[in-house]
């Protein structure tokens, strides 16, 4: 495991920014691209820049790294501490439509879209915007590295956890409060059982090969972010 997996995120790669003149950063990720179902969602989040921020937001972490409560409890404090946030989305249709990276590139560009403040710089985990004409730094773990990016994380995470806890009250019988539309075996059984949704996302390899298997469940277990086609 890298060793900044370890250690808190911090402001290092903002200040880079802050010093070549960009007062405005924003970090972004995103949350649900290995799902099986339900939107993928992204995060946009701009901090003050100021000497306490980091001890303010201290416990952000990436939020695969955070149980749930932890979750709910940084959201809260991000959200009050923050210059702007907003949340974007693209369905699971899109993603059909349009493959995966690009309805992640949409859901990214739909956070952006909705900041109330116009960023400098876009610091981003993983996946470039070239559509966007901002300057922008896109790197792997950036979520483990950047404050910025690990508040996006946070917020992200929460916001589709909460979308898929509304999508299992309307579309009953797949455990998607549960499992958050991920593939575990419950939700392979599901899906033999059921058939896909209209939240399903038809063109996945997992749920092709799940909803090919004639009832066969073969290797699918709780690995919650099996490999899609992009």
């Amino acid at each position: 495991m890298p060793k900044h997996d370890r250690a808190a995120p911090s402001l290092r790669e903002e200040e880079s920014f802050y010093r070549a003149g960009c007062r405005l950063v924003a970090g972004i990720d995103e949350a649900g691209r290995g799902a099986w179902a339900g939107p993928v969602v992204a995060a946009a989040v701009i901090l003050p820049r100021r000497d306490c921020i980091a001890s303010e937001l201290r416990g952000v972490r990436d939020s695969k790294r955070l149980t749930p409560a932890q979750r709910a409890l940084m959201r809260e404090r991000i959200q009050h501490v923050a210059l702007a946030w907003s949340v974007g989305s693209a369905s699971s249709a899109e993603i059909d439509a349009w493959g995966i990276l690009p309805a992640t590139r949409l859901a990214m560009m739909r956070a952006v879209a909705g900041l109330q403040l116009t960023p400098d710089v876009l610091l981003i985990d993983a996946v470039s915007l070239p559509e966007l004409y901002l300057p922008q730094r896109a790197f792997p773990y950036a979520d483990a590295i950047s404050l910025s990016v690990a508040a996006a994380s946070i917020l992200a995470k929460t916001a589709r956890d909460a979308l898929m806890c509304d999508l299992d009250a309307s579309v009953g019988g797949y455990g998607f409060a549960g499992h958050k539309g991920y593939g575990t075996r419950a939700h392979a059984e599901a899906l033999i059982k059921l058939g896909p949704s209209w939240a399903h996302r038809r063109t996945f390899r997992p749920v092709v090969e799940v909803m090919s298997s004639d009832g066969r469940l073969g290797r699918v277990g709780g690995d919650c972010r099996l490999e899609s086609r992009e």
